[in-house]
């Protein structure tokens, strides 16, 4: 059975960083998917950032951006997430690679208010692929029914446990498991 877990926490605790984290202490090519960042200008922030783990980077959100959507004062590219962060997702989903995982940063409004974005996380946590995705602790029935989902782990970051959570985490995923088959008595 593959691991499906979602990182939760209140914003500003460390959950990109965390997910980086994880990202860089497993082996090469290991994992897809993306991260956000929040891109600041003279000490305010003024929008996102969305970068795939090869890489690529582009705006997702900003303070100058008209929108729409909107999410608070942020206009939302959803160009970004079908350019950057779908294929990966799709090709992940699709193809099922036993040991592949995807990391996604995050299942917030901005991300979420691309439809075709909610479809790809749903057949993501459908696939034999494993997940880690992050969320923010507030309501929203996307992101609710996933973490109500029995096959979905809920994992509470904090200050406490953020520095120590990523390499527990990388343990974890690049433990052998076993491929649903049963054993052979040849």
């Amino acid at each position: 059975m593959p691991t499906r877990i979602l990182l939760e926490s209140r914003p500003g605790v460390g959950k990109t960083t965390a997910l980086r984290r994880l990202a860089a202490l497993l082996p090469t090519h290991a994992a897809t998917g993306f991260t956000t960042e929040e891109i600041r200008q003279s000490g305010a922030r003024v929008g996102f950032a969305l970068e795939t783990l090869t890489g690529r980077r582009e705006v997702l959100a900003h303070v100058d951006l008209p929108g729409p959507p909107r999410v608070g004062k942020y206009g939302v590219d959803l160009g970004v997430m079908e350019r950057l962060a779908l294929p990966s997702l799709r090709t992940a989903a699709a193809e099922e690679a036993t040991g592949r995982l995807v990391l996604i940063d995050e299942l917030g409004r901005m991300e979420l208010a691309c439809t075709a974005f909610r479809h790809a996380v749903d057949a993501l946590f459908d696939a034999e692929v494993d997940v880690v995705a992050t969320v923010h602790t507030h309501r929203d029935p996307f992101t609710d029914a996933l973490k109500r989902r029995a096959d979905i782990e809920v994992v509470q970051l904090t200050p406490a446990n953020r520095d120590v959570l990523p390499g527990e985490l990388a343990a974890r995923l690049q433990q052998p498991r076993p491929h649903g088959r049963p054993p052979s008595h040849g």
